[in-house]
């Protein structure tokens, strides 16, 4: 699988569309949280928080992550190379996996120089050191299995069209839905109900783990959807054989 992989981040790298995310992602939460006055701009807070980045993330990541994914497979499949590609002696697991990993990849690069937003916070405390370290590693991890969650549905969109914009369209309705849309439909019902409704979605998991309770059944839970997605994925390419 590694070549597969290795090849993938070739791609990326290749064209813009990686170092296009990467900058996107970082240019506008630096603006928001550092430049434009409003409610995410840390400086205005008064207190050294990152709270804003992770309430703010997942919504830059709801559009970036889908330009990712839009041409996994609907590319491929509309040039007519993704034929060729199963020929190989290659499984459509490790085509699945090879794509979801690379995508995951850029993303962690995109996330990675952030951590200068830590250490600035670090530094901007007082005394300085005084931020809970644990909450904000959480954050990190729940917004990296956050984004693993967006990845596979953009990957599942972009194997059901050969059409890259309506793949990405597909995965930005389906990201939002899975991430907030749970939480507004649980306002019809009553608080037990609605709780439980509200555990379908990202977003009661995405923000338990922000609180920094890494625990099993929050990483559980975005791991089990990655995987489900994924297999049904794999079923879609493999259907094409038949």
């Amino acid at each position: 699988m590694f070549p597969l992989f290795k090849k993938e981040i070739q791609v990326f790298f290749s064209s813009l569309i990686a170092y296009l995310v990467i900058l996107v992602f970082l240019v506008l939460n630096s603006l928001f949280l550092w430049i434009f006055p409003g409610e995410f701009n840390i400086l205005n807070n008064g207190f050294a928080s990152l709270e804003n980045l992770f309430l703010l993330a997942p919504w830059v990541f709801l559009f970036l992550i889908p330009a990712i994914t839009m041409r996994s497979f609907s590319e491929e499949i509309k040039n007519g190379t993704f034929e060729l590609l199963i020929t190989k002696p290659v499984t459509e697991v490790q085509i699945v996996l090879s794509k979801f990993f690379s995508s995951l990849f850029i993303v962690f690069l995109a996330m990675l120089p952030t951590l200068i937003f830590l250490y600035t916070i670090f530094q901007l405390s007082f005394p300085v050191g005084n931020i809970d370290l644990g909450e904000n590693m959480g954050s990190f991890i729940g917004l990296l299995f956050l984004a693993s969650s967006y990845i596979a549905i953009g990957i599942l969109s972009s194997s059901l069209s050969q059409n890259q914009i309506v793949s990405f369209i597909l995965s930005i309705v389906l990201c939002y839905i899975f991430y907030l849309g749970f939480d507004a439909f649980s306002l019809l019902f009553d608080s037990q109900t609605a709780n439980w409704i509200a555990q379908i979605g990202f977003n009661y998991h995405y923000t338990s783990l922000s609180q920094g309770l890494i625990d099993f059944y929050n990483v559980s839970y975005f791991v089990v959807f990655c995987m489900i997605l994924l297999s049904i994925t794999i079923l879609k390419i493999q259907s094409r054989k038949w």
